[in-house]
């Protein structure tokens, strides 16, 4: 990670789902040390969170995926985090053995009720395997030439 290019107060994460299971990631340090969470990291600068979320998830699972709607945003006193329900697109999910120490494809029922998926994560998989309204992206017109991004309420399916 550069840290000179780190945006410290954006982040994105992401749930993919796959036939009925959950990619987590065990986390190796800080206070999510041990735990199964969603892959995610900080943004860097002049990154959008959707291609944030396609480099982390690539750099710390092998795993390509496309980030479709929103399901949880978190606000705090030092940062945002979003949270994409994200589409599987290709890769064998392994491990960075950096930031993270295994990559697991899981039983979405079993991620819910284990307790080294922290209440986060488990707020998220619920979340992303709701068949309900999340923010999707919305076409709409802007005049600029930077990327900008409307997502709006839609009806998952």
């Amino acid at each position: 990670m550069n840290d000179e290019n780190t945006n410290w107060g954006q982040s994105a994460a992401g749930v993919v789902l796959r036939d009925g299971k959950v990619l987590l990631a065990r986390h190796t340090y800080g206070k999510g040390a041990g735990k199964l969470i969603i892959p995610g990291g900080y943004v860097n600068s002049g990154e959008t969170p959707q291609d944030a979320l396609v480099r982390e998830y690539l750099e710390e699972t092998g795993v390509t995926v496309k980030p479709m709607d929103i399901i949880g945003i978190r606000f705090n006193m030092h940062d945002w985090y979003v949270v994409f329900r994200a589409e599987y697109v290709s890769g064998t999910a392994v491990s960075d053995n950096d930031e993270k120490s295994e990559v697991l494809w899981i039983d979405t029922d079993e991620a819910l009720v284990r307790d080294d998926v922290p209440d986060l994560t488990k707020k998220m998989i619920e979340s992303a395997v709701l068949e309900s309204a999340g923010l999707g992206q919305t076409d709409y017109e802007y005049s600029s030439d930077a990327p900008n991004y409307l997502y709006s309420l839609k009806t998952k399916g």
